[in-house]
């Protein structure tokens, strides 16, 4: 009998504790249009019954004598990023596509991913347009997130906006198997200070020049559950997000701004400058603030001078290098087309920053 031919996508399906939801995210994945795949469902350490979930859904999907496409693999607690790393270790597609089990798949993900991964060799990973799987009402701001996310539309922006926040919904992404091989997975959060691990494997990617593309088309419902992990672990804190950003900025900086370390920051208010704070320890020079508040122009903090927009050059080879740190809603979009008017560049003469 000549060896099973390896599947086109390998899902890489971490689970934790989720056999209320893991019937539903395995039904979407069970759906999809594109026939050529397996699923590496991880139970990472549960002491729920998601194990039994897992063992039923792979016997009944080998009904007829079919194979089941569904691996399920059990290990003592790790956490999902590591568990997501043994799903890759044992998979065998050449392209490998997160999932949560908390999520839903629209049923052209994988087959609309794949395609794209086929039809441009440059990319090294796909994403596509998400959808929130929450309420509104309550989880604004992970919506807001989301539909910034959503905006990112090419590889370049994805890349140039990594610094605002995570560019990429971590369960809607596929990527090349060999880009893991030569960039590595999740990094293992051991030391005494946490970090989110799978930004950090983006950031890190993406510094190394891997290139996200994206399908124009909702892939995946994302829920926000009131457990999911970037709520309650402290690995997914706001000083945890600005510590690892911090120091991948800081690199990116040494080699993208030609007044290194030397900058001006456009938002002077308490908690903009509060955010820089990681990389204020590690050597950042603001030699200007620049704000729109009439209250604040003219004005100093910590001996820093306020000034208003008008104040910046147009851009050249001399001109201060800015970050731009406002996060209200639209105030990025408008200083980045002010920024471009003068002849700047996402990237070149300004980057955004969160």
């Amino acid at each position: 009998m000549p060896p099973k031919a390896s599947p086109r996508v390998s899902v890489i399906l971490p689970c934790r504790n989720a056999a209320a939801t893991l019937p539903a995210a395995l039904d979407s994945l069970l759906a999809q249009t594109l026939a050529d795949f397996e699923i590496l469902a991880v139970d990472d350490g549960s002491t729920d019954s998601t194990w039994d979930v897992l063992c039923a859904y792979a016997r009944r999907d080998a009904r007829d004598g079919r194979e089941s496409r569904i691996r399920a693999l059990r290990q003592p607690h790790t956490g999902v990023a590591l568990a997501g790393n043994a799903a890759v270790e044992a998979s065998c597609a050449p392209y490998i596509a997160r999932m949560d089990a908390d999520d839903l798949c629209l049923p052209r993900r994988l087959e609309l991913q794949a395609a794209q991964l086929d039809a441009d060799p440059t990319l090294d990973l796909v994403t596509g347009r998400v959808r929130f799987g929450g309420d509104r009402g309550t989880r604004e701001g992970y919506a807001v997130y989301v539909d910034w996310l959503n905006t990112l539309e090419t590889p370049e922006a994805i890349s140039v906006n990594r610094f605002v926040e995570a560019p990429l919904a971590n369960p809607s992404v596929m990527f090349r198997r060999a880009v893991y091989d030569c960039l590595g997975g999740a990094r293992e959060n051991t030391g005494a200070k946490p970090f989110p691990e799978d930004y950090e494997m983006w950031l890190r990617w993406l510094e190394r020049g891997a290139r996200a593309g994206k399908v124009p088309e909702e892939i995946l419902i994302w829920n926000d559950p009131a457990t999911r992990l970037s709520r309650t672990h402290e690995a997914y804190s706001l000083d945890a997000f600005a510590r690892i950003k911090a120091q991948y900025l800081w690199r990116w900086l040494m080699e993208n701004n030609p007044q290194h370390p030397r900058v001006w920051v456009w938002g002077a208010g308490r908690v903009s400058r509060q955010k820089l704070a990681h990389l204020l320890e590690m050597g950042l020079e603001i030699e200007s603030y620049v704000d729109i508040d009439p209250s604040k122009i003219g004005q100093s903090v910590h001996g820093v001078p306020v000034l208003p927009r008008e104040a910046v050059p147009a851009y050249s080879v001399d001109a201060p290098f800015l970050l731009t740190n406002v996060g209200s809603r639209g105030a990025r979009e408008e200083i980045a087309a002010w920024l471009l008017a003068q002849g700047y560049q996402a990237g070149v003469g300004f980057v955004a920053v969160g």
